[in-house]
């Protein structure tokens, strides 16, 4: 996690272009924190797109009387990337995980899946009033 300030304003999470892995970052809760004023904070995620360009997109709005808290449901992003407070003085506390697929490991993930045989399923029957 990290926490977003008036004087922290934006928090960058990168990882080493030399690893042999792919890295998934998935971004679980972003909140208000003690301390927090009644006004908006906007949260930005800055990333770049298909054409290397930065691009800004607000993933949340947050107010302390209306919504303080927002579940994102675990949204998920390619690193590196950067919350941004675009507005507000926080403090905004972001929370979510990051995965680490190692490439020689994803041609092992389900051994089940290359036995080629369908598993059959039993039929739906209605239920017994």
């Amino acid at each position: 996690g990290c926490e977003l300030t008036a004087s922290t304003k934006s928090y960058t999470f990168q990882v080493d272009e030399e690893d042999d892995s792919d890295h998934i970052l998935a971004l679980s809760v972003v909140c208000l924190m003690d301390g927090a004023k009644d006004e908006c904070n906007v949260v930005e995620v800055v990333g770049r797109n298909h054409e290397n360009q930065e691009i800004a997109v607000p993933v949340a709005n947050l107010k302390l009387s209306c919504q303080p808290l927002l579940s994102l449901d675990n949204f998920k992003l390619q690193p590196p990337v950067t919350f941004r407070l675009a507005a507000g003085s926080g403090p905004v506390h972001l929370a979510g995980w990051h995965r680490i697929v190692h490439r020689e490991d994803a041609s092992f993930e389900d051994d089940d899946d290359l036995s080629g045989e369908e598993e059959e399923l039993a039929p739906i029957m209605p239920a017994k009033k």
